[in-house]
C-alpha cells in the first residue's frame, strides 16, 4: 500500500469535516437537540465509511489520512459518550470502559517514539470495533427522538452493537499491546547486537 503526502484529498476533507462536526454534535446533544444531534452522528458514521471507500477507490491513501481518520473516530466516540452520559442516556461506566482502552494505549506512544515507531496502524478488528460503536451510538440516541414504544426494539440492537464494539475494541487493544511487546523485544535484541 503506497501512502502519499497529499493533503487535499476527498478522504482527508471528509475526515476534517467530521472533526469540525464533533463540537457541534456535542453542543446539540447537551442542549437537548437530539434530532439534529442524531442526524450529525448518522452523517458522521456514513462519512467514516465513505472516506475509507474513496481512499481505496481513488487511490488517495495518505499519511495525513492515517492520522485524521482515527482521530476523528476517537473524538466522535468520546464526544458521543460524554454527551449521552451527561444527559443520562447511557451509564457512565460505558464511558470509562471505552476511554480506558485508549488511555492505556496512549502510554505506549512514548516507548514507540523512542525506538523510531509512530502510532501503530489501525487493523481490521479495530476498524470493526469502531464501526460497531459508531452504529451503536446513533441507535442509543434514537429513542430520544422517536415516540416511546420504539425503544423496546431499538435498545437491544443498540446495546448489541455497543457490547460487540467494546469487545472488539479491547481485543484490538490486546493485539496492539502484544505488538508493542514484540517491538520492545526486537529493540532490545538490536541494541544487544550493536553492543557486541
Amino acid at each position: 500500500m503506497q501512502l502519499s503526502d497529499k493533503v487535499l484529498t476527498w478522504p482527508n476533507l471528509l475526515s476534517a469535516l467530521r472533526l469540525l462536526l464533533v463540537p457541534v454534535f456535542l453542543w446539540l446533544i447537551l442542549i437537548d437537540q437530539n434530532l439534529f444531534a442524531f442526524a450529525i452522528l448518522a452523517f458522521s458514521s456514513f462519512t467514516d465509511w465513505l472516506d475509507g471507500f474513496l481512499a481505496r477507490k481513488l487511490n488517495q491513501m495518505s499519511r495525513l489520512g492515517q492520522l485524521l481518520d482515527p482521530a476523528a473516530d476517537r473524538l466522535f466516540i468520546l464526544a458521543t459518550l460524554i454527551g449521552l452520559a451527561a444527559t443520562s442516556q447511557v451509564p457512565w461506566w460505558l464511558v470509562f470502559v471505552i476511554v480506558a482502552r485508549d488511555v492505556l494505549l496512549f502510554f505506549t506512544l512514548p516507548f514507540l517514539a523512542q525506538v523510531g515507531y509512530g502510532p501503530l496502524p489501525v487493523n481490521y478488528t479495530g476498524k470493526a470495533g469502531t464501526f460497531a460503536l459508531l452504529y451503536a451510538f446513533p441507535l442509543l440516541l434514537l429513542p430520544a427522538v422517536l415516540p416511546d414504544p420504539f425503544d423496546i426494539w431499538i435498545y437491544p440492537i443498540a446495546w448489541a452493537f455497543a457490547f460487540w464494539g467494546i469487545w472488539l475494541y479491547w481485543w484490538t487493544g490486546g493485539v496492539y499491546l502484544l505488538q508493542v511487546h514484540n517491538i520492545r523485544k526486537l529493540a532490545r535484541l538490536d541494541s544487544t547486537i550493536v553492543k557486541t
